[in-house]
């Protein structure tokens, strides 16, 4: 897991990620599977395993800033990880004590998980 502070307008805030950029796709462009022809909101994103790795650029930006390059910079963590990344967490406020659990895209991963 990795974890940076970042800047906000409110304030300090942390992204926390598992570290999986490679496989990060960003959230508007992550593969699909729609489940209810009647609305667009209901779908699952596909788990790792049922795809290769993502493109290095996906093609969405968050400002100015993509998808990091050096995946192994510690430092790495942009507005892209921050907004668009379906693997990060953006949490605000920062407190010690919070606990805070990651998407699990081991699974597919339900938008309404209801269903």
């Amino acid at each position: 897991m990795s974890e940076e502070f970042l800047f906000s307008c409110d304030g300090e805030v942390a992204v926390i990620c598992d570290g999986k950029c490679a496989k990060a796709f960003g959230s508007t462009t992550r593969p699909r599977v729609a489940l209810d022809p009647d609305d667009e909101d209901d779908y699952c994103f596909l788990a790792d395993d049922e795809l290769g790795e993502a493109p290095a650029d996906p093609g969405t930006y968050e400002a100015d800033q993509g998808k990091p390059a050096d995946y192994g910079d510690p430092g790495r963590h942009n507005k892209w990880c921050a907004r668009e990344c379906e693997r990060s967490l953006f949490v605000w406020p920062i407190r010690p004590s919070r606990l805070v659990r990651l998407p699990d895209l081991s699974e597919r991963l339900y938008n309404i998980p209801r269903k």
